[in-house]
């Protein structure tokens, strides 16, 4: 699968901004089963020469400034990547148990040292709530496979709470979206990496993008067109998963295959955002977001264009 995915910004300021930084994370990741064919990032009115780099957990990423007074700012980003299957082979009992894995994670001091730890710790935007240690429980019985269990809880998480557009702002707390039993797709993956740390898991938050309808399926998925979250669950030595870590995407209860573009990967929403910055000035501002998903080569497929407010603009 070849896809083109264009991500527009536009703020409106009521004043002037004196002075502005910002920081972008709108390219996809490059691995095996994701190459990126072409990108292209546009910003009005220009900035200072742009800087480009990686960040802490491996996302490519832009910093750029405006030192000029302005009214408005406009982020357009293109992007064309091609897709393979990533987990094709997948054998979810073939996973560690997920009991064991906890326990080799666990922190002694002068042992081996595992970076996924990183991502069984809280952040930010996902606390430690003794409440997610408890829903998650019946999904992991002593000796469970790992993956078996992430799966199982993804079903359930699916089934207990409900996609509700502009339920939740970005920094509702997780235990209010928990307790509502609604939210978008932010609070899903949320739901579900606060779930799996609470019993040492490490699950990562990823950023990105969803097709609305894959050629040859005739239902539309929550969250399309506009950028979309889901998660990654550590499964070490596990078959059909690259890397050590399983995409699932608790909004639409699957794993996701050629239809996500993988954007960035962190602990939580605040590591990932797609743009952020401070600014000097400006008085009250309007927000606009568009997103538009293309499938390339031919092949059969929707082009949408979705204008979305500023509640729709997160995942």
């Amino acid at each position: 699968m070849q896809l083109e995915v264009t991500h527009e910004t536009r703020y409106r300021y009521s004043a002037p901004v004196s002075l502005a930084h910002h920081l972008a994370h709108l390219q996809p990741l490059v691995d095996s089963h994701q190459q990126l064919l072409d990108h292209a990032l546009q910003v009005e009115p220009e900035p200072a020469v742009p800087q480009t780099g990686v960040d802490a957990h491996g996302n490519r990423c832009v910093w750029f400034s405006l030192t000029k007074p302005h009214d408005h700012l406009a982020v357009r980003s293109r992007s064309r990547v091609e897709l393979l299957p990533r987990h094709a082979g997948f054998d979810p009992e073939a996973s560690p148990p997920w009991d064991l894995l906890a326990e080799r994670l666990r922190y002694v001091a002068q042992a081996t040292f595992d970076p996924a730890v990183e991502f069984a710790l809280p952040s930010p935007y996902v606390p430690r709530l003794d409440l997610l240690r408890a829903y998650a429980k019946p999904s992991f019985a002593a000796g469970r496979p790992v993956a078996l269990g992430a799966v199982d809880l993804m079903h359930r998480i699916h089934a207990d709470f409900e996609y509700r557009s502009a339920s939740t702002q970005i920094d509702t707390p997780l235990a209010l979206a928990f307790a509502q039993k609604a939210g978008v797709c932010q609070d899903f993956a949320h739901l579900m990496a606060g779930a799996m740390r609470m019993l040492g898991l490490p699950v990562r938050y990823v950023s990105g993008y969803l097709l609305t309808r894959p050629p040859g399926e005739d239902v539309d998925r929550v969250g399309a067109d506009a950028s979309h979250a889901w998660v990654q669950v550590y499964t070490p030595a596990t078959p059909g998963v690259p890397g050590d870590w399983l995409d699932l995407d608790p909004t639409n209860d699957m794993i996701p295959d050629t239809a996500h573009v993988r954007v960035a990967v962190g602990r939580d929403f605040g590591d990932v955002t797609p743009l952020r910055g401070v600014i000097r000035g400006g008085g009250r501002h309007s927000l606009a977001v568009e997103v538009r998903t293309r499938v390339l080569e031919g092949a059969a497929g929707p082009v949408v264009a979705t204008p979305i407010d500023e509640e729709k603009s997160r995942p």
